[in-house]
């Protein structure tokens, strides 16, 4: 069931929480002003925005637009909006299920259409990231020629999984995840709007927190959770939606998580991984995933702390929280669990420095507070008209003319001569790095 037919249902007169269609559908924007957690994408003069006004409008023409954000953030929507507001003709194609022939069709029947009614053309195609580059191949004449305006969606960097001709040819549209306040927000309507529940329940604070919290940035998520939420009180004939209802929805017992908790468990969770316990680290993990939080939120915890408290004592530990991340957001729950556990031992059981992070924050340190004189004469760009007239690269030694490809000359500013910032420790591959950073120090003429 589409937006139009789940509209049709709610004219019919049956209550529409007593109607088959999802909550999700229904709820579904009818206007610009019940979209929430975009507002930077539907500014006076935007594509987006343009597109929703009436075909013929005057301006130019709106180019083709892919729309890039996670589950549940409103891509769909923004284009069901467009079919409503615009006036164009609205064709969609699901990648998971359409081929070549498919796109073929549209694109002759949309060509037909123009022909002989002059009538625009809109395409929406979902999960645009699932065609192949021959089906993406087969998209590029009708966007070239503007047979059709393509609003492409997908939940995949479009860099990596849409083809270079194709997004030349498209507007990039990035959708931001929604804010705790958004979800809230999409709840509140939900329970309150003759579409939704029509105040036929009241939801309680902490039910609605923890479906805040189980849905993270997804408003699908949330409105699915609330509709079976809503179910299990209307078995029970409670006329409140509690904690015990939202568990029954999301199938899964709820740990008591407040805001404290977020962060005294997160705060908890990095400091067992800095501290190389990793049965308390795995702890908080299984905290963290059993209270809903976001699985994102936990993966780039486990990067930062690859990056400043393993440091280079294990550099191979960082490109695998990094992967574990993409992963995640790739896969999502519950097997993203698996992911995450893997990346918290590598951080947890792995030798430990924050020297790099120490060293970093130290030259911040002096640069703010006045140090750092001028570039030395022999460092700087020679390479344009004049530069050897001001002495730039002047007496420069190339490091690989040099022995052991060390050139021994000044390299940091005058004022900062002799300064350490990286300060290795016997920890790990830094204990060779402590070796090698001495006898590079001493080929460098440093004392």
């Amino acid at each position: 069931m589409d937006l139009f037919d789940a509209q049709a249902t709610e004219d019919s007169g049956v209550p529409a929480f007593q109607t088959s269609a999802p909550l999700a559908v229904r709820m579904r924007p009818t206007g610009l002003d019940e979209v929430v957690g975009q507002d930077h994408l539907l500014g006076e003069g935007s594509p987006l925005r343009r597109l929703l006004e009436p075909a013929g409008a005057a301006g130019p023409a709106v180019s083709s637009v892919i729309l890039w954000g996670p589950p549940g953030t409103g891509k769909t929507t923004l284009a069901y909006l467009v079919a409503r507001a615009s006036g164009r003709h609205f064709d969609e194609l699901s990648a998971v299920s359409s081929g070549v022939k498919d796109i073929r069709d549209v694109v002759a029947a949309a060509r037909r259409r123009r022909a002989a009614s002059g009538e625009d053309s809109v395409l929406f195609v979902d999960e645009i990231h699932r065609f192949s580059k021959s089906q993406q191949d087969a998209l590029l004449p009708a966007v070239e020629n503007r047979w059709v305006t393509l609003i492409g969606a997908t939940t995949e960097n479009p860099s990596f999984s849409v083809i270079s001709p194709l997004l030349s040819r498209s507007l990039l549209v990035t959708l931001r995840p929604l804010d705790e306040d958004s979800i809230r927000a999409l709840l509140d309507r939900a329970l309150a709007d003759e579409r939704g529940l029509a105040g036929a329940f009241a939801l309680a604070e902490d039910a609605r927190d923890a479906l805040v919290r189980l849905a993270g940035s997804d408003a699908r998520k949330s409105l699915t959770l609330l509709e079976a939420a809503a179910g299990a009180a209307a078995e029970r004939g409670a006329g409140t939606i509690g904690v015990d209802e939202v568990q029954t929805a999301a199938n899964q017992a709820l740990v008591r998580w407040d805001r404290d908790q977020h962060y005294d468990v997160a705060s908890a969770f990095i400091k067992s991984m800095r501290g190389s316990d990793v049965d308390a680290a795995i702890h908080y993990l299984a905290r963290m995933i059993e209270a809903g939080e976001d699985p994102r939120f936990i993966a780039r915890r486990v990067m930062i702390c690859a990056a400043e408290d393993v440091g280079m004592a294990a550099p191979e530990v960082l490109p695998t929280t990094v992967a574990a991340a993409q992963a995640v957001a790739m896969i999502g729950m519950p097997e993203a669990r698996i992911l995450l556990a893997e990346a918290v031992v590598a951080v947890a059981t792995a030798p430990k420095s924050n020297a790099s992070y120490l060293a970093i924050d130290q030259a911040l340190s002096d640069l703010r507070s006045g140090k750092g004189g001028p570039v030395p004469a022999h460092l700087r760009d020679a390479h344009y008209a004049g530069a050897g007239a001001l002495g730039h690269g002047e007496g420069y030694v190339y490091a690989h003319d040099a022995p052991h490809s060390v050139a021994a000359q000044q390299y940091l500013p005058d004022d900062l001569v002799g300064t350490r910032y990286y300060l290795p420790t016997e920890n790990g591959n830094e204990a060779m790095l402590t070796k090698r950073l001495a006898r590079l120090r001493e080929l460098l003429g440093m004392r």
